[in-house]
């Protein structure tokens, strides 16, 4: 994958300066610039990160998405404008591995609070469970090629919370009660839902079920499942014609009745296996943007509806 090679941060403010970008907008919380407004400015990297931020941030904070609703994240390049968003925050959020773009814009940015929130729980490498590559040349960049989807776990996304939480509380001492507050909340929440996932899926007819996109590794060996993935960790390689047999194989052997694909990139290789294995398709939402497609209008509306569809396609309901 091509990865901009962003400019140092003191030549893209005089750029945008210059180019009378002074004035920009935000895609989350309101229509002020990051940096402009008197509250705690955060710049987060994609919507599971923004979703932490709002809900942990609550009324003390204005955060601002990278990532536009709809825009598929790995692949994200970032505009002048929002390099300038950047350097203007307080804070900045982001999943190290998941948008190398927005990594090295951090990295150069002279924010004063940078969070990553890989560091915040334990990474594994789950790609080479399935034996194939990208064939596109994309590669999640942190360290050891480990699985960025933290978020898609809720005992891994609730500790990611938790941290977050406490480098709010750091950042912004003034509001650090309700930082802390707000947190317990979110943890509380998610902590609701892994008990939801786990009775849920009990008593199901198969473990395994096929989706598009490896994004749900952490998920699956969260409550005992297989994931059988069609592409790698990136959305868009494309799998090899082996791989297909492969799957057609599984899903035959295993009982699996559902190809799962996602709303941000094309289904048509979902499809394509389903109608020749003669399998039903569905939507098993990855939650890297909320769009008006989606199956819910946030972070936890989605994950019920995933269970829901994990439910049916298993055989536990």
């Amino acid at each position: 994958m091509n990865v901009r090679r962003l400019p140092l941060p003191t030549a893209v403010v005089a750029a945008a300066a210059a180019l009378g970008l002074g004035a920009l907008s935000a895609c989350s919380s309101g229509g002020a610039a990051a940096g402009s407004t008197d509250k705690f400015d955060v710049v987060a990297s994609f919507y599971p990160m923004a979703f932490l931020a709002e809900q942990i941030g609550g009324e003390h904070v204005h955060v601002t998405s990278l990532t536009q609703p709809g825009q598929e994240p790995h692949d994200l390049e970032l505009s002048t404008q929002q390099i300038v968003q950047l350097q203007e925050a307080d804070a900045a959020l982001h999943l190290k591995g998941l948008q190398p773009a927005v990594d090295e814009a951090i990295a150069q940015s002279e924010v004063g609070t940078k969070i990553d929130a890989a560091t915040l729980t334990s990474l594994e490498d789950h790609e080479d469970e399935h034996g194939h590559e990208d064939e596109h040349g994309h590669e999640h960049e942190h360290e050891g090629g480990k699985d960025p989807h933290v978020w898609l776990d809720p005992v891994k996304y609730a500790e990611v919370a938790e941290g977050v939480g406490k480098a709010f509380e750091k950042a912004d001492p003034d509001h650090a009660a309700d930082y802390r507050k707000n947190t317990e909340a979110l943890v509380g929440k998610l902590n609701d839902l892994d008990a939801a996932f786990e009775t849920g899926l009990k008593n199901r007819k198969t473990d395994v079920f096929i989706t598009t996109h490896a994004a749900f590794g952490y998920l699956a060996e969260r409550y005992g499942l297989i994931e059988e993935a069609i592409s790698g960790l990136s959305p868009e390689s494309e799998p090899s014609g082996a791989r297909v047999k492969e799957l057609t194989r599984t899903a035959e052997a295993d009982g699996v009745t559902t190809v799962f694909y996602e709303t941000l990139v094309s289904d048509r290789t979902a499809k394509t296996l389903a109608d020749d294995a003669g399998l039903k398709t569905d939507v098993l939402d990855p939650i890297e943007g909320i769009t008006d497609g989606s199956r819910g209008d946030d972070y936890f509306q989605v994950m019920e509806s995933n269970l829901e569809s994990l439910q049916t396609a298993l055989g536990a309901k």
